[in-house]
């Protein structure tokens, strides 16, 4: 069984930038597709990015485009998620996730598609 978990979360002032990373443990998760997602006590658990198991291709949602990297390491077992130029709208906790591929259809984009969730890194941006 696949255990995830994330660092790397904290306070930063609007425009600044943070790296998170999540650590699988147990075995391999290089199989599966990756994801980020994000959730504040006012909205559902969005995605913010995903990254395919096979070759790595990437899909951001639109409000993070050009800000936010998604990169997996796959020797080590690491996924990543690189924020630059930080809004407060950005402010939430951020979770990584993991799913063995359903379909070749692609972007996965459905919190249903990921079976595997660490228990998330806080992410404050202030203004």
């Amino acid at each position: 069984q696949v255990q995830l978990g994330e660092s790397g979360g904290g306070l930063v002032q609007a425009g600044g930038s943070l790296r998170l990373s999540c650590a699988a443990s147990g075995r391999t998760f290089n199989d599966y597709n990756s994801a980020w997602f994000r959730q504040t006590p006012e909205k559902e658990r969005e995605l913010v990015a995903v990254i395919r198991w096979i070759d790595s291709r990437t899909y951001y949602t639109d409000s993070v485009k050009g800000r936010f990297t998604i990169s997996r390491e796959v020797g080590k077992n690491m996924l990543y998620l690189q924020m630059n130029k930080l809004k407060p709208e950005d402010t939430a906790v951020y979770y990584c996730a993991a799913g063995a591929p359903r379909s070749t259809n692609w972007p996965t984009t459905d919190i249903r598609d990921f079976s595997l969730w660490g228990q998330g890194t806080q992410v404050t941006v202030s203004s």
